[in-house]
């Protein structure tokens, strides 16, 4: 089996076993995805998910967040850690989309990433989740587990990117990355992978093999 043909394999194996694998993250519009994507850097989804509420109360559009300052915002975004760099951020993103976007989160990955805390890695959730842009979200789940999967061999998050576009259908870009987080987290666990569980063992070239 070619590399092509084993990733379209894994997506359709692991879509029967995670149906509804999809972004962990609340949100209802592009700004809300903005600053969840922004806030969960080093964080869980889940404490993202229960700091969101008071804080998109008090600043609900781009045009609000950008008349803040950073200390306003920091006793809101406390509990995700890095509090001060991602009220500054989210502060400094705004204003950016006030003064340069007309008050719209971009979809173009250029402007996106213009944009203070964000990456690529939050730039194609945004893209992915928010416009239906097809874009591979690589965080450590999907690095790590598309390594172990021989889909790449990179270590750095655009290489790993970039090579599983080259295996993977477009169609499914988006829905790998929010698979692998699933994955990573019920069966492929960094330390101790649950290979006996696994739906990918027989076409794994690391079962049996622990933290690789």
């Amino acid at each position: 089996m070619n590399k092509k043909a084993r990733a379209r394999e894994i997506v359709e194996r692991l879509q029967r076993a995670y149906p509804d694998a999809r972004c962990t993250l609340d949100f209802s519009n592009h700004f809300e995805l903005m600053v969840g994507g922004i806030l969960a850097t080093q964080s869980t989804d889940k404490r993202v998910n229960l700091t969101l509420p008071d804080l998109l109360r008090t600043y609900p559009t781009p045009e609000a967040m950008a008349k803040a300052e950073p200390a306003d915002v920091e006793p809101l975004v406390q509990s995700v850690g890095l509090y001060k760099n991602k009220a500054k951020a989210l502060v400094g993103a705004s204003r950016l989309i006030e003064e340069k976007h007309q008050g719209k989160v971009p979809s173009e990955m250029k402007d996106l990433l213009e944009l203070p805390g964000i990456g690529r890695k939050i730039a194609n959730l945004i893209r992915g989740d928010g416009f239906g842009i097809p874009g591979v979200v690589v965080d450590t789940h999907c690095g790590r587990i598309a390594r172990r999967l021989g889909l790449t061999k990179k270590n750095d998050p655009t290489g790993v990117e970039r090579d599983l576009e080259k295996v993977l259908p477009k169609e499914h870009y988006v829905k790998f990355g929010h698979l692998m987080v699933a994955h990573g987290r019920e069966i492929c666990v960094a330390r101790k992978p649950r290979c006996s569980s696994c739906v990918l063992a027989d076409i794994c070239p690391k079962v049996g093999v622990d933290g690789a």
